[in-house]
């Protein structure tokens, strides 16, 4: 008996299915990502923090930051999941390719341009329009636009792909370029490096995206039931920790910060900004394991981790409001900004759970009824 799904209308009053276990994971980096930006808006360490730099003062302060690692990585694979779940169910309805394509290619310019207006502007509480900056929304927008080109491709023909990427970014890593001209910040920050035009290149997050696209054929179609997708997910995340070991042993090609010793603090320390071939690896693995264990939790009592589910059925609508919520509350009418530290940061996320998570059940329902094109994209 699968235990995963649940069904929902559309506005045509069409039912379409929903995988309660990829809302409820979704649900759960956000809220992640939520204590991460909860910390960077109430904690005083970022006075300070150099966001490169892997050291931090406590181990309180150590766990706010790495714990946000995952959700990066977690997006980029669970919206590659839901574009080819999307898509095919499509085709499946007799939409035609194209326009099926079409449509996860508008939501990926949508994405864009919502990082590119609201997202940009909101870190400062709209005090001021940043609109040249890309980010972590935006590398989803692009990363979808690209994978919805090779969609309909079998599943292992885009892990290849994912594998042909991933391999070449460690050597598209060499190319030096000048920041201090434009063209060559913007082409190599948008798509390789990172720095002050964008911390998120797109190439090595697509490839996260298309493995997130050839993990979706196992857990949404090829497993169908969960002890199978419990099963193969733990299969194949031993596989990728393996891999990323074994590629951070060989202290050269896919690692970026050295270590120490194997096992050591520094082991697990490789670079985020842009991610190394091991962080890319240790993530997926991380990723395929998180999935499983919320299959595996939900089987044993599938009410536990049903309020992840609230944020994770609207995660576009979770992140925009949560930002401009904390944007302009603290950050533009200076209240507590940066003046706490590891405690004021929880109560932090407390509060804005408690404001986000009745805000996202209303907008759910909202875009269950609607037929407006803005809020369906949103």
């Amino acid at each position: 008996m699968v235990l995963s799904k649940e069904k929902t209308r559309d506005t045509k009053g069409i039912k379409k299915q929903r995988f309660v276990f990829i809302d409820q994971f979704r649900g759960f980096i956000g809220v992640l990502m939520l204590l991460g930006h909860s910390s960077y808006y109430l904690n005083s360490v970022w006075k300070n923090l150099d966001p490169f730099d892997p050291l931090f003062p406590t181990w309180g302060q150590f766990i706010l930051r790495y714990a946000g690692y995952l959700c990066a990585p977690g997006f980029l694979m669970m919206a590659g999941a839901m574009v080819w779940w999307s898509y095919n169910r499509r085709i499946a309805k007799g939409t035609s390719d194209w326009s099926a394509r079409w449509h996860l290619i508008q939501r990926g310019i949508f994405l864009v341009i919502a990082q590119m207006t609201w997202v940009n502007s909101s870190w400062g509480g709209f005090s001021s329009f940043q609109p040249w900056h890309f980010g972590i929304i935006a590398c989803i927008g692009i990363s979808m636009i690209f994978l919805t080109l090779i969609i309909s491709f079998p599943w292992y023909v885009r892990l290849l792909i994912a594998i042909a990427v991933l391999i070449i970014h460690p050597f598209l890593l060499q190319i030096t370029y000048d920041p201090g001209i434009t063209w060559q910040e913007v082409l190599m920050q948008t798509f390789v490096d990172s720095g002050k035009f964008n911390k998120y290149p797109v190439l090595p997050w697509f490839a996260l995206s298309v493995l997130g696209s050839v993990m979706a054929n196992g857990w949404l179609k090829i497993w169908k039931t969960d002890m199978k997708r419990i099963a193969m997910s733990l299969g194949i995340a031993g596989v990728a920790f393996c891999l990323a070991i074994i590629v951070r042993l060989g202290r050269g090609f896919g690692n970026i910060a050295p270590f120490s010793d194997f096992g050591s603090y520094s082991f697990f320390v490789d670079q985020k900004y842009p991610p190394s071939l091991f962080m890319n690896l240790w993530f997926f693995g991380m990723v395929v394991l998180g999935v499983a264990l919320f299959i595996a939790i939900g089987k044993i009592s599938p009410k536990i981790l049903g309020v992840f589910s609230i944020p994770g059925k609207v995660p576009l609508f979770f992140y925009a409001m949560h930002l401009a919520i904390m944007g302009v509350v603290i950050k533009r009418a200076d209240l507590f900004y940066r003046e706490g530290e590891v405690l004021e940061s929880l109560i932090g996320l407390g509060v804005m759970l408690i404001i986000m998570l009745p805000l996202c059940k209303w907008f759910y329902g909202v875009k269950l009824r609607s037929k407006n094109y803005f809020i369906q994209m949103i």
